[in-house]
């Protein structure tokens, strides 16, 4: 059990630092692309300020050389800016190529951006290396195409950065966590430790009264023989030794190492040797009990704990099934899994909540609980057998008029 709090508190840890870095790393990364394609599209805004402001001559495909590009506030970024204009008539035809600002880019090369742009349909937007803009300055349609490079393979290393510091932070976060998490759970071990012990004590304690009891009203039968009372004493005293039987077992299902010696045995035949004793009971409750068990059915584990989970299984599907009610126990392999699975029909008031079946002390219907006698520990051993073999088990009732409880290994 410290162990799996252990590692759900890692787990926990991990998770929500994973959460907050993630975030982090797509923020930093989306206000880096809203933040450098602002940029760009002011830079191309002021490029069409500029080419309002120099025309070309008609009809001239290239003009002749333009002076330096001074459209931006900073003196020094005008001549680091690159880019070439295209000019369009109403018609969608060229009529001007400007590549006076960029070496990279022929005029025949500029001409097939252009067309690209226009068929995307869109006012701006990015087409390889470039963020583009297209706007009416007079009868004509001026492409802008602003080279990006720089900015385009910032954006990809800050991306691989982000990714690269956000993998290493969750190795040292992972093993900081792992380093503290057993400090940190130091205080609730303590208090379960605390727990099995008092349990364990308190069994020990409660047996010598127990048998006490049970010895005496014995004396009491042989020399006045039985009655109600004596009946039920016996019954309350035999409730109350099976109660500290299981607090035990489920106190030494949680140490560290539960089964120390585990061997393969055959799941067919332990079955059919717990069916054995259950059929008598079923009959005798007019209980309709059938039984489909695979043959050769092998497991690893501790043939006398799975024994008792097939026990408590068959007990609590005899003790809820209704009245001339139908139960079936069925074994078998699925997609190389062990699948042990008990059936019974039933009639709960309320639909039990399945999540909450294998808590200790829960009962579905305490007042069919109390005429049944359980001691709401039975599925709580049966989860605990399950889990220590490596294996879930999960119930389901879905309409309240049948069970279904599941284990697979």
């Amino acid at each position: 059990m410290i162990k799996k709090m252990k590692r759900r508190m890692i787990l926990a840890a991990m998770a929500a630092f994973f959460a907050v870095i993630m975030l982090i790393a797509i923020l930093v990364n989306i206000v880096n692309y809203a933040v450098i394609t602002k940029r760009s599209d002011e830079t191309v805004r002021s490029i069409f300020e500029n080419e309002k402001r120099i025309p070309p001559k008609p009809g001239e495909d290239n003009p002749p050389m333009m002076p330096p590009f001074m459209g931006q506030p900073n003196l020094e970024m005008n001549y680091m800016t690159r880019f070439f204009v295209v000019r369009m008539d109403e018609n969608g035809k060229d009529t001007s190529v400007s590549i006076d600002y960029i070496a990279s880019v022929d005029s025949d090369e500029a001409i097939v951006y252009a067309n690209k742009v226009i068929k995307k349909g869109k006012d701006k937007g990015y087409i390889g290396e470039y963020r583009y803009g297209i706007n009416k300055i007079g009868e004509s349609t001026v492409i802008v195409f602003l080279n990006v490079a720089r900015d385009r393979q910032y954006i990809t290393s800050l991306l691989a950065l982000t990714v690269v510091i956000s993998l290493i932070s969750l190795c040292i976060v992972f093993i900081l966590v792992s380093l503290t998490s057993g400090k940190a759970i130091r205080p609730i071990a303590r208090n379960i430790e605390q727990q099995k012990q008092f349990i364990t004590d308190a069994s020990h304690e409660l047996k010598t009264p127990l048998t006490s009891m049970s010895t005496s009203v014995e004396v009491l039968e042989a020399e006045h023989g039985e009655d109600e009372w004596t009946g039920n004493i016996k019954t309350q005293i035999s409730r109350l030794s099976k109660l500290v039987n299981e607090l035990v077992t489920l106190s030494r299902l949680d140490e560290v190492k539960p089964i120390p010696n585990k061997e393969r045995f055959s799941l067919s035949n332990a079955a059919w040797e717990t069916v054995e004793i259950y059929k008598t009971e079923a009959k005798a409750s007019e209980k309709n009990l059938s039984i489909d068990i695979e043959d050769d059915v092998f497991m690893i584990g501790d043939k006398t704990s799975v024994q008792q989970m097939l026990s408590v299984l068959l007990d609590n599907a005899i003790r809820y099934t209704d009245d001339k009610g139908d139960i079936r126990f069925s074994i078998f392999r699925k997609k190389n899994r062990i699948n042990i699975e008990v059936f019974n029909t039933c009639r709960f008031d309320e639909i039990p909540d399945t999540n909450r079946l294998f808590d200790r002390f829960y009962r579905p219907d305490s007042s069919r609980s109390t005429k049944t006698g359980g001691t709401g520990v039975g599925l709580a051993i049966a989860k605990a057998v399950t889990e220590t073999h490596g294996g879930t088990i999960t119930a389901t009732c879905p309409s309240g008029k049948s069970m279904t409880i599941k284990a697979v290994f």
